[in-house]
């Protein structure tokens, strides 16, 4: 028998904020060296939302009052993206001004060259565990 004091909250082990280098064209001033993102994991509950805020019901098409639901996937991995990114603030004022946009999620398209974006976006998955499949995460388990 397995003591399930080990699954009460305060003994989970909390998901830790990463630093990942995003671009190596936003270069800190003083040491000539590119800036690390942070990025932190967010809930499940908090995913369901984002997930839904992207779904909606489409007619099937010769099936009266039958509908399909459809995740627009690519905004939800942008608004995923976003959510997650703790820096540099995608909703600060004179950053999305300085880009001439409004928005993080445009902001974030904008700051980012579509390989950076493409790369930031596998982080972000990576970062909320969608990057484990069973077998690894069993013998991590193991270990």
């Amino acid at each position: 028998m397995t003591n399930l004091t080990a699954f009460l909250s305060q003994n989970a082990i909390k998901a830790e904020t990463e630093e990942h280098i995003v671009s190596k064209r936003f270069i800190d001033p003083e040491t000539k060296q590119p800036i690390p993102w942070q990025i932190g994991a967010i809930s499940s509950d908090e995913d369901e939302a984002l997930r839904k805020q992207h779904t909606k019901r489409l007619p099937v098409p010769g099936k009266k009052n039958m509908f399909t639901p459809t995740t627009d996937y690519d905004a939800y991995l942008a608004s995923l993206a976003v959510k997650c990114t703790i820096y540099p603030n995608l909703n600060d004022q004179d950053v999305q001004t300085s880009y001439g946009v409004m928005g993080a999620e445009m902001l974030l398209k904008k700051m980012l060259l579509p390989g950076e974006y493409a790369e930031f976006l596998k982080v972000v998955q990576n970062a909320n565990g969608f990057d484990v499949g069973m077998d690894e995460a069993v013998e991590e388990a193991k270990n």
